[in-house]
C-alpha cells in the first residue's frame, strides 16, 4: 500500500494511473480491418469515460493541477510496468507516491519517526547545553532548545521525549533529577536516547490565492475553510502549530508565523500539538529563547 503526503497527491496519482493504463491499453489493441466499423473515441466529461486527464482536471479544490505544474514537481522515478512512481527506498519514503509534493524538502525537515535515535552532546563555554527538561507522564520531554546551543546543533526538536541520559533510563523521573543528570555529565560527551515528539505533521498545498485554508490565533489553529487544503488533509482545531516546514515557530508572534507561511513552497508541512499537551509543555517557558533556525536536511 502507498503512502501519500497529501490527498491532493493521492487524487493525482489515480489520474497519473488511469492515464497509463488507458494508454498501455490502447497501444496493444489489435488492429482493425479496413472497412471494419470503428468506434468514435469517448472524450474525458462524457459518459464511459474512466478519468479526465490532468488539463481537464485543471483545477483541483483550488489548487492548480495542469501538466506543467505536475511535472514541476514530480522529480520521481518509474518502477513498475505500470508506470506507477514512487520515491526511492533510500530516501527514506520507499513506497510513498508523491505526484505533486514531488521530494519537498519541508516534509523531510518535519519528518517525524516512530523508531529511536542516540545524540552524542557536548557543553558549551559556560558548561551548558542549551535545554530544559519537563516531566509529562512519567516521561521526560525537551521543552526548551535554546538558539544556537549544542541541543540545537544536535538536531534536538520541542517534545522530543529523552529516554536515557548517560545509560540512565528517565521513566519516573522529576524535572530536578533530569537537569541534575545533565549538570553533573562529563563536559565533552552525553550520550542521550530520544524519541521524536508527541505531534504530527500534515501536508497540504497552497491554492491559486496562495492559501491553504486555516486560521489561527497566537499560534493555535481556530477554524478551518471548507474544503480548503487544511480540511481536506485532516488539520485539527484545538491545536498549536509547533513547526512549518521543519522550523520551530514557537514563541513568534502571528505577524512572523503569517511571514513564513506566505513566503512557504506550495507544498506545506505543519507540525502541530494538541493544545492540552502544548499548553502544558510550555508552562513557565521563556519562548523568546527558542531556537528558530531552518534545519539543515
Amino acid at each position: 500500500m502507498s503512502l501519500y503526503p497529501s490527498l491532493e497527491d493521492l487524487k493525482v496519482d489515480k489520474v497519473i494511473k488511469a492515464q497509463a493504463q488507458y494508454a498501455h491499453a490502447a497501444t496493444t489493441m489489435p488492429a482493425i480491418s479496413e472497412g471494419a466499423y470503428q468506434p468514435q473515441p469517448v472524450t474525458a466529461g462524457m459518459p464511459g469515460s474512466l478519468y479526465p486527464n490532468l488539463e481537464e482536471l485543471g483545477n483541483y479544490m483550488g489548487l492548480a493541477l495542469d501538466s506543467d505544474e505536475v511535472q514541476r514537481n514530480l522529480a520521481l522515478l518509474p518502477v513498475a510496468d505500470n508506470q506507477q512512481v514512487a520515491v526511492p527506498s533510500s530516501s527514506g519514503y520507499g513506497g510513498m507516491v508523491r505526484p505533486v509534493t514531488g521530494t519537498d524538502v519541508g516534509i523531510r525537515r518535519a519528518e517525524i519517526r516512530p523508531g529511536l535515535r542516540e545524540i552524542i552532546l557536548c557543553k558549551d563555554q559556560d558548561r551548558k547545553v542549551g535545554l530544559r527538561l519537563r516531566a509529562i507522564d512519567n516521561g521526560m520531554f525537551v521543552q526548551l532548545v535554546q538558539a544556537n546551543s549544542p541541543a540545537a546543533l544536535a538536531g534536538l526538536r520541542f517534545g522530543d521525549q529523552i529516554l536515557q541520559i548517560n545509560g540512565q533510563n528517565c521513566a519516573g523521573w522529576s524535572v530536578d533529577k533530569g537537569h541534575k543528570a545533565l549538570k553533573a555529565a562529563a563536559e565533552t560527551r552525553i550520550e542521550l536516547v530520544v524519541r521524536d515528539p508527541f505531534q504530527r505533521t500534515v501536508t497540504m498545498h497552497k491554492d491559486s490565492s496562495g492559501h491553504v485554508g486555516f486560521i489561527y490565533k497566537s499560534g493555535k489553529i481556530t477554524s478551518l475553510v471548507k474544503d480548503g487544503s487544511a480540511a481536506r488533509n485532516g488539520l485539527l482545531t484545538e491545536h498549536y502549530i509547533c513547526e512549518i516546514n521543519g522550523q520551530n515557530v514557537i514563541g513568534l508572534k502571528d505577524s512572523q508565523v503569517k511571514d513564513i507561511l506566505t513566503t512557504s513552497p506550495t507544498a506545506m508541512t505543519i507540525t502541530t500539538m494538541p493544545k492540552f499537551i502544548y499548553e502544558h509543555m510550555i508552562k513557565g517557558l521563556l519562548r523568546s529563547a527558542m531556537d528558530h533556525s531552518v534545519p539543515e536536511v
